[in-house]
């Protein structure tokens, strides 16, 4: 099965390009949100095993919906995305209960497999 994902940015050009990236990658994007309210809302609804989050959100930043959403039944993979660079946040990613963190930039399907993949770690997939 392949991992079922959930992009949150407030940006819709970039939700369009990063579902674009991860379907042409074999990934099943299975929903959006365009903020922490709406993220939160889409992962109680279509349980995905990923998490795009941006950082930078309208109402909530992306490090508050992981928070949250880690403490959640059946916690997806959390992997947030910034047009900033890592060094931008500091300490904040390794942190946070975000499982990594990819620049805008160099998002692709390929990326995301592995930092959701870890070492010694399964791509999670709704069974």
């Amino acid at each position: 099965m392949t991992p079922r994902v959930v992009i949150v940015d407030d940006h819709a050009p970039f939700r369009s390009l990063a579902r674009r990236l991860l379907v042409a990658g074999g990934l099943s994007v299975v929903g959006e949100a365009a903020d922490g309210a709406g993220a939160l809302a889409a992962v109680r609804a279509l349980a995905p095993d990923v998490v795009l989050l941006d950082v930078q959100l309208p109402d909530l930043d992306g490090f508050a919906v992981a928070e949250v959403l880690a403490g959640e039944p059946d916690a997806p993979v959390v992997v947030l995305v910034s047009s900033r660079a890592l060094l931008d946040y500091g300490s904040r990613v390794a942190a946070s209960t975000a499982r990594g963190f990819i620049a805008k930039a160099d998002l692709s399907s390929e990326t995301l497999l592995h930092v959701i993949r870890g070492p010694g770690r399964p791509v999670p997939c709704s069974g």
